[in-house]
């Protein structure tokens, strides 16, 4: 119990600070969901990997039921892992209301989406020549389609997404490793991207920016060769009027935004920064607002760059 009397100053804090040990006791929760094809069996493995008690296809209406059984008095479980998806069929339709219920416990819930782009999928499951879950009578194109419509709320009700399009084996455990490896030291993980609307939009993206309105370093001959890694770019695009005004505006929304993914408990915040190319426009800035970042919250940023080089 505290000692401390109620008109002390509380003791400064970090945002990415330790939880508390109350905080670490309570029970986990993985929801385990996603695409099929997304590598929902390499998330489950690694966490099992890890000690926690995973449950393979499980339908929602169980959930609650398992949930008592596996922490009530005397049971050694203390992290459990459930994986969810379409194969529950008629039940899956209850997930996200399931969801919901157990965050309203006393329970530390986390739910993980496995996502990836639909050339991906389609390759994956023509190299294993599975049918997929959701194709009942259609292909397997029309099953991704149909599957990614009825998953699109719960999408939306997740703390993590992983679009394992580009990621092998080894590279999707360790963000899931990320995740679920020493909740107790949970730290919100940022990332920014910059990307060319011409080679489409980050699946993963929690917030997206475009920054087309800004003159096009693209058009001016002497700079088409360079990026916007390279000085003379960046004095190009911050000599533009509109880009000061933009980049304070953003820099208040961030301000309210990271805290805000720090209160509710989430480990990453992906901030996708698009131009035309990814090459120029959306490179500078995505420096600008990744050293911002680092500077301001004192949290891993890593700032990437997806299509530079890529034109």
């Amino acid at each position: 119990m505290s000692t401390a009397t109620p008109d002390a100053d509380p003791p400064p804090t970090r945002l990415g600070e330790q939880v508390s040990d109350v905080e670490a006791k309570r029970p986990h929760i993985l929801i385990i969901t996603g695409l099929s094809g997304a590598g929902r069996s390499t998330a489950s493995n690694v966490v099992e990997d890890l000690g926690w008690f995973v449950i393979d296809n499980l339908p929602p209406t169980l959930i609650d039921r398992v949930t008592e059984l596996a922490f009530a008095p005397g049971s050694s479980v203390s992290k459990l892992a459930l994986v969810a998806d379409v194969r529950g069929r008629e039940f899956f339709s209850t997930l996200v209301d399931t969801i919901r219920d157990l965050r309203r416990s006393e329970a530390d819930v986390k739910v993980l989406f496995l996502d990836a782009e639909e050339e991906a999928l389609i390759r994956r499951f023509e190299e294993t020549r599975r049918r997929h879950p959701a194709a009942i009578e259609a292909g397997v194109v029309e099953g991704i389609r149909a599957e990614r419509e009825q998953l699109s709320e719960l999408r939306g009700l997740s703390d993590l997404i992983i679009d394992t399009t580009d990621l092998n084996v080894h590279e999707l455990r360790e963000r899931v490793l990320d995740l679920v490896d020493d909740p107790s030291s949970a730290t919100l993980r940022i990332d920014v991207v910059s990307f060319g609307f011409k080679r489409g939009s980050p699946r993963e993206a929690d917030l997206l920016l475009d920054v087309r309105f800004l003159p096009n370093p693209h058009w001016v001959e002497e700079l088409r060769g360079y990026s916007g890694m390279d000085a003379k770019v960046r004095s190009y695009v911050f000599g533009q009027p509109a880009t000061a005004p933009f980049v304070e505006a953003t820099e208040r929304l961030l301000d309210v935004v990271v805290p805000g993914y720090v209160t509710e408990g989430k480990r990453y915040l992906t901030i996708a920064i698009g131009c035309t190319g990814g090459k120029h426009r959306s490179v500078a800035l995505a420096n600008e607002f990744g050293s911002y970042l680092e500077a301001t919250f004192g949290l891993p940023v890593e700032v990437k760059h997806r299509d530079l080089g890529a034109e």
